[in-house]
């Protein structure tokens, strides 16, 4: 296995990174946002969608 960052053999105190240097970039990425995953968001009004089913509620 290698380290994802610098390609490196693995340490198994870091694993799965090479080192700390390694270990640390990895965790700034996560924290500013380097590894986010795009979110497309449909338009809340959009024409396309249909009708909202509601539920009916029944009277005692």
């Amino acid at each position: 296995m290698s380290c994802p960052i610098c390609a490196k053999p693995v340490d198994d105190t870091y694993r799965p990174f090479c080192s700390k240097r390694c270990a640390d970039l990895d965790l700034a990425k996560w924290l500013n946002g380097s590894y986010a995953v795009p979110l497309e968001e449909e338009d809340a009004f959009s024409d396309d969608q249909g009708p909202v089913d509601t539920p009916q509620r029944r009277t005692h």
